[in-house]
């Protein structure tokens, strides 16, 4: 028993930081919290399975056209909504969530409801860790989610895009001395993070079904991975999630797996309360702002 918590916690800590990574992402370098981004999750998954089961086309094919598709919509939402609000925490927050409630609500409206919609998994079988049975598919979302933090990390530090990120993250008054354009940066960041999104959504929803409250429930773990964590902050993500994922998972085998979310939430009221900037973010406190 013990030995399947600790194994699955940790699936589920890998889970947690790929949900989170592409929000992270975008506000880290950008400053804009996306509450589309569930949305952009729902979306990639409904769009992968509509171009595989209705047009036809490989899942292959499927998968590298939705992560495309998602971030076209990281781009168009960031110039068309974005800078129109940009500056404005709250405006964008409320037109990212409203242009989000709107998609997911589409979905619902087209009856893409059921139990029919799902993704198929890209490795049958298990593998035992003693008395433990693992899923291929969950072990290929753990190797997945190490091997996007390892390339984001890589990719910030090594290519001229990837520090571009990293300058307007850190002084965009002094980057935009070095002409680094903020606004394209900014729109890259949401491309990029939509990405993340859709590659999340396309390697953890052959787990179960494709569901229009799935989107909820997206944006409520990244959002409590990331305020714990502290907004912005890479390590502080890993260390959430690890957190988060271990308790959601000691929830569920103890308590039962209704009440995992309820963990993500209480995170959220905690850490608001006694660390509003996170455990690991780089933005000041709270009371050292007022």
């Amino acid at each position: 028993m013990l030995l399947g918590t600790l194994i699955y916690g940790f699936i589920n800590s890998c889970i947690l930081a790929l949900l989170a990574l592409g929000f992270n992402l975008t506000f880290g370098i950008s400053g804009v919290a996306n509450f589309a981004y569930g949305a952009i999750y729902i979306f990639s998954g409904f769009l992968t399975w509509i171009i595989l089961n209705s047009i036809g086309l490989p899942y292959l094919l499927s998968v590298v056209i939705s992560i495309l598709c998602a971030a076209i919509i990281g781009l168009l939402v960031y110039y068309i909504v974005i800078l129109r609000v940009k500056g404005l925490a709250l405006s964008e927050v409320i037109a990212t969530f409203g242009l989000g409630l709107a998609i997911m609500e589409l979905f619902r409206y087209f009856d893409f409801v059921g139990f029919k919609y799902t993704l198929p998994v890209f490795f049958d079988g298990s593998v035992g860790f003693g008395e433990v049975y693992v899923d291929y598919q969950r072990l290929f979302i753990a190797l997945i989610a190490v091997g996007l933090t390892l390339f984001l990390y890589l990719f910030t530090r090594h290519s001229k895009t990837g520090l571009a990120f990293r300058a307007i993250a850190q002084d965009e008054r002094t980057a935009l001395t070095f002409g680094i354009d903020s606004d394209r940066i900014g729109a890259l960041s949401m491309a990029f993070g939509a990405a993340l999104a859709a590659i999340a959504a396309i390697v953890i929803l052959p787990l179960g079904t494709i569901a229009v409250e799935g989107g909820y429930e997206v944006l409520i773990n990244a959002l409590a991975v990331c305020i714990v964590g502290g907004l912005g902050s890479t390590v502080g993500i890993l260390v959430a999630s690890v957190l988060i994922g271990y308790a959601q998972t000691f929830t569920a085998n103890y308590l039962g797996p209704h009440w995992m979310m309820l963990v993500s939430l209480i995170a959220i009221a905690v850490v608001l309360t006694i660390k509003p900037s996170g455990l690991f973010s780089r933005q000041k406190e709270l009371e050292e702002r007022i």
